[in-house]
């Protein structure tokens, strides 16, 4: 698809549209370098100066700039600009994108005692170990991994190079990105004379449905029990989940955070790049943390989240730290003395 038209557009999504239903639109792209075949939206009021000079044919707003956007040209006006450009990016990569056919490609490697359901698609080098399931209309991807047991739901789709290990199992509709490992070892050793002596990990990875992993990121198998990710939880690159980690329904973390073994973290969280996360804490809904921050106490407030420390030799740190959560009511002291006996 080259060009649409934004009466299709409207047609398909909603929205008030003020303009021509016949103005063309080749790409959806920002307001800054745009031309006039391109959908552009604005989604936040900061951007709100970049409206006049933009040469966008069409421009996706709120109500609230409904007067700014027609006095530049065309204006499809949506109560969530935002979330009306989601949905225009499904709609539009559904056109462009083509359809991929379903099938084994002739070198997959497909045990016989696999279950595979309709218009699924196996791609060139990929493994479905026996008693695997891959439902009705999932991808495998070139060079992936679906080991034995394994499940994954209709619709799923594994991204070249993804490996899911033995008995681990996916929803419906998840999308998993290149090069991500669902159902390793997790790390558990016990010491012994200086060395350390493998704990074998016997649970495995449960993942709901509408899940999205990024890139490279690892979600181990459990120690014992599984390790539980729920529906429309999204995952970003590089991310590691430790075993027997519980991540709620709908949270969101960005690349690099890092949650140790056994943590529980409830639904409509964030966590933001680069957090720690450590083990056996748990976190309630609608707790929101910062990049870089250091999770060190469970959580048991919704709320805003923020900081890190430091590293110090432990002695030391725990000390400094204990200090620092008294700093304010230090500093109110403080002020007191200095009424108190200021001249």
């Amino acid at each position: 698809m080259s060009q649409v038209r934004l009466g299709e557009i409207v047609d398909e999504l909603g929205g008030e549209l003020i303009g021509s239903r016949d103005l063309t639109i080749s790409r959806i792209g920002p307001l800054e370098g745009a031309t006039p075949s391109t959908l552009s939206f604005l989604s936040h009021p900061r951007y709100q100066a970049q409206l006049a000079t933009t040469q966008a044919g069409c421009v996706i707003v709120a109500p609230a700039m409904r007067e700014a956007a027609v006095a530049r040209g065309a204006a499809l006006v949506t109560d969530d600009p935002y979330l009306y450009f989601a949905r225009l990016t499904q709609w539009w990569a559904r056109r462009v994108r083509p359809a991929l056919p379903p099938g084994v490609h002739p070198s997959a490697v497909v045990s016989p005692k696999a279950l595979l359901g309709r218009d699924v698609r196996i791609e060139a080098g990929a493994v479905v170990e026996a008693d695997a399931v891959v439902g009705e209309g999932a991808v495998v991807g070139a060079q992936g991994y679906v080991g034995q047991g394994a499940r994954l739901g209709a619709g799923t789709r594994l991204a070249p190079r993804v490996t899911v290990l033995e008995r681990c199992s996916l929803g419906e509709r998840c999308i998993v990105h290149p090069g991500a490992v669902i159902g390793a070892d997790g790390f558990g050793f016990a010491p012994h004379a200086g060395e350390w002596v493998k704990i074998e990990q016997l649970g495995a990875v449960r993942i709901g449905n509408d899940v999205e992993i990024g890139a490279n990121t690892c979600i181990d198998r459990g120690a014992l029990d599984d390790t539980v990710i729920e529906d429309g939880v999204k995952l970003d690159n590089l991310i590691q989940i430790a075993h027997n980690v519980h991540i709620g329904a709908h949270t969101a973390m960005a690349a690099c955070v890092g949650v140790a073994g056994s943590a529980r973290i409830g639904r409509h969280c964030t966590v933001g790049g680069s957090a720690g996360i450590l083990g056996h804490l748990t976190i309630v809904d609608h707790v929101h943390i910062s990049a870089m921050a250091l999770v060190t106490r469970s959580i048991l407030q919704p709320g805003v989240y923020s900081g890190s420390f430091p590293i110090d030799d432990n002695k030391t740190w725990e000390k400094n730290a204990a200090t620092l959560r008294q700093l304010h009511t230090l500093r109110e002291r403080l002020r007191a003395l200095e009424k108190k006996f200021s001249p």
